[in-house]
């Protein structure tokens, strides 16, 4: 079965008018809550539980939105690293005895939408941040950032080739298998873009911690990716799996 009409069929669970009832109903109950959210903040109870939280959490402090874009960008990184292992998981069917091969992918394209969130709010905070504010301009035009501008530049084309290659899951039955798989290649070099900018530009890159989760997955990816394509080369399938197949190959076994 294609992963196409699996696609169809497992989305077909749920009959259209109920999921646009309930999509009404979740949108009406977010809205309830901002409403009188709003309202309460307004009453002296509020005022005093805002004035709580801003002492718990330093809402008023000069560093807030740093701590944000940081942790938003250490999020980022690990949601990138796990689409792209499960991209590598939908070539090579390596994972295919233990799950089903629509809910790979599927949840493959969930994840990758859900780091671009996590980028996204990675960068708009920066223009939030009264420390080192950045302008649109210099979070979306390469190397003119005030901050080590080189790597911060790197990152953005790494952000721009993900959302490039994210966008052509909705594509793919328009731009043909063979460009959508050409396409997925500069997966991996939107993701070395994003380590290098997390080594080099981020703050906390230099402590153990943080060199480690950023350098660590990167090394095994990359690692596994490389092994693929050496076994392929050689022409040794029975050492790497039977299903092996590197990112961007055909079912027949021969790279685009």
């Amino acid at each position: 079965m294609s992963i196409e009409r699996s696609n169809q069929f497992s989305r077909a669970g749920t009959p259209w008018p109920w999921r646009a009832i309930i999509s009404v109903f979740a949108t009406l109950l977010v809205l309830l809550f901002i409403f009188f959210g709003a309202v309460f903040s307004l009453t002296p109870s509020g005022q005093a539980a805002g004035q709580w939280l801003n002492w718990l959490f330093a809402l008023d402090s000069i560093q807030l939105w740093w701590y944000v874009t940081r942790a938003s960008g250490i999020v980022a990184y690990l949601l990138l690293w796990f689409s792209m292992v499960l991209g590598l998981a939908v070539t090579s069917k390596f994972l295919d005895r233990l799950l089903d091969r629509l809910f790979t992918y599927d949840f493959h394209q969930f994840i990758s939408l859900l780091s671009i969130a996590f980028v996204s709010l990675h960068v708009a905070v920066l223009m939030l941040d009264r420390y080192l504010p950045y302008s649109i301009w210099q979070t979306l035009v390469p190397f003119i950032s005030p901050y080590r501008p080189f790597w911060v530049g790197v990152g953005v084309i790494g952000f721009s080739l993900t959302l490039l290659v994210t966008i052509t899951f909705y594509l793919r039955s328009r731009i043909g298998k063979r460009i959508f798989r050409l396409i997925h290649y500069l997966s991996l070099v939107g993701y070395l873009g994003a380590t290098l900018h997390g080594v080099y530009a981020g703050t906390d890159s230099p402590s153990p911690p943080c060199s480690c989760y950023i350098q660590a997955p990167g090394w095994w990816l990359f690692s596994l990716q490389s092994s693929g394509w050496c076994c392929w080369r050689c022409g040794n399938w029975k050492s790497a799996g039977r299903h092996w197949r590197p990112l961007g190959c055909l079912n027949t076994g021969t790279p685009l």
